[in-house]
């Protein structure tokens, strides 16, 4: 049987481990994260979410503070239509993150930025443009399109130097959605670098609807396969959603996948933004433990666990400091749902929103715990302490083990007296 190592993603005369790091935010998939899988020779990927707030946590900035000081007389008003970001505030975050990432890089992998154009910010093309230019002119080494179908956005890009020197890819769950995006980028005759094919597996938001157990992700594959094939467009394909193993991977690579892209088993790593105590309950779920819901306001379904906090909060909505998810008329269907049980509770107390969730403070606090489906796993892949806890492993230990590992073999760490603060 062959192992992921045996192969690798080729972009032009660069060849790298074809194993990619999937971008979760909010600043779960951290700087160093993506450095360390940079340095071992695969693909590390940062994210944008909620940017102005990593910039604050990572370099002490004061975005939040000063967004929400300057709307601070807007806060009690369920009309949000008026809190806008400052577009040369959010192009200064974005550049920091990303070129501090850039910087410390070393090794002869790349990192990518993964840009979710549901992040519509109350100005949905203009925010979105700062984003995406942004993290160009701060060096990153690729943008990786998700939650949506990006039709404009590498028009948005049009413009910029490095249009056609940086890679770009998209995330697509169908032929469809492909097709479309295809279609609508043909005027200015730049393909996509890769096709990230994400199936009904994967953690966090779904490019499926609630229907998403009767899809199938080798199908898909070969599905998207098969329509460049008649098409004539030699673009790689890069499997993504429920691969757990080094022969897992190597699997969709031995089929035809030019890499895979994971993100499960690194939310327990040591590199990892997830607080210890999070990552502790993601070694603890069971299967039944994962639900896929629809409490996301994107309209996508979101698959999690189901004691995470953030089902049925009733917050007061914070868009004055965040505001991410606000579409271009300032409104959000959390703030519509969260109004609908201030009517029946006038004082504000003891409110339940079960429909949807303040996506926006939950992930900023580490309280919406979205996980992938075989997250119930994880207590297979490291040891269990004297304490009761469960190791964290690092994040080489985890990447070597998807690169050489066969027979469905998952390699254990060291057994450590203590556990490793995270």
């Amino acid at each position: 049987m062959k192992r992921v190592d045996d192969f690798r993603l080729k972009f032009g005369r660069k060849e790298l481990v074809p194993i990619i790091i999937g971008g979760m935010g909010v600043d779960i998939s951290t700087a160093e994260l993506a450095l360390e899988v940079s340095r071992l020779g695969g693909i590390g990927h940062i994210s944008d979410a909620m940017v102005q707030d990593v910039s604050d946590r990572r370099f002490d900035t004061s975005f939040v503070k000063e967004k929400t000081k300057f709307y601070k007389h807007n806060i009690a008003n369920s009309d949000k239509s008026v809190v806008k970001f400052d577009l040369d505030r959010l192009a200064e975050a974005t550049k920091m993150h990303v070129g501090a990432t850039m910087e410390a890089k070393r090794g002869d992998g790349m990192i990518f930025i993964n840009c979710m154009e549901k992040l519509t910010m109350n100005s949905p093309r203009d925010t979105l443009q700062v984003r995406l230019n942004s993290a160009l002119d701060a060096g990153i080494d690729g943008i990786t399109l998700s939650a949506g179908l990006h039709l404009g956005s590498f028009g948005l890009m049009a413009d910029h130097p490095r249009f056609r020197d940086a890679k770009l890819g998209i995330i697509v769950s169908s032929v469809r959605a492909l097709q479309l995006f295809l279609r609508k980028t043909a005027r200015l005759q730049r393909l996509p670098d890769y096709v990230i094919v994400e199936g009904p597996l994967a953690g966090g938001h779904l490019g499926f609807g609630m229907d998403w157990e009767q899809y199938d992700l080798a199908t898909i594959v070969a599905e998207i396969a098969a329509f460049l094939k008649a098409e004539q467009l030699d673009i790689p394909l890069v499997a993504a959603g429920g691969i757990f193993t080094g022969s897992d991977a190597a699997a969709f690579l031995e089929n035809g996948a030019a890499a895979v892209q994971v993100a499960t088993r690194f939310t327990v790593s040591n590199e990892c933004g997830l607080p210890a105590k999070v990552k502790q309950e993601y070694f603890l779920a069971s299967e039944d433990d994962i639900e896929v819901n629809t409490i996301s306001p994107t309209g996508y379904p979101m698959r999690m666990l189901k004691s995470t906090p953030a089902i049925g909060a009733g917050i007061r909505p914070n868009c004055e400091a965040y505001g991410y998810l606000l579409d271009g008329n300032g409104n959000c269907a959390y703030i519509t749902a969260y109004n609908q049980q201030i009517v029946i509770h006038p004082d504000g107390k003891n409110i339940s929103v079960m429909d949807k969730t303040c996506l926006c403070t939950h992930m900023r606090n580490y309280n919406c715990w979205t996980c992938g489906s075989m997250t119930y796993r994880l207590k297979d892949t490291t040891r269990r302490l004297a304490d009761g806890t469960y190791q964290t492993l690092s994040a080489e230990h985890i990447f070597k083990d998807y690169q050489f590992s066969v027979d469905q073999q998952i390699m254990l760490p060291e057994l450590l007296a203590e556990p490793v603060p995270g």
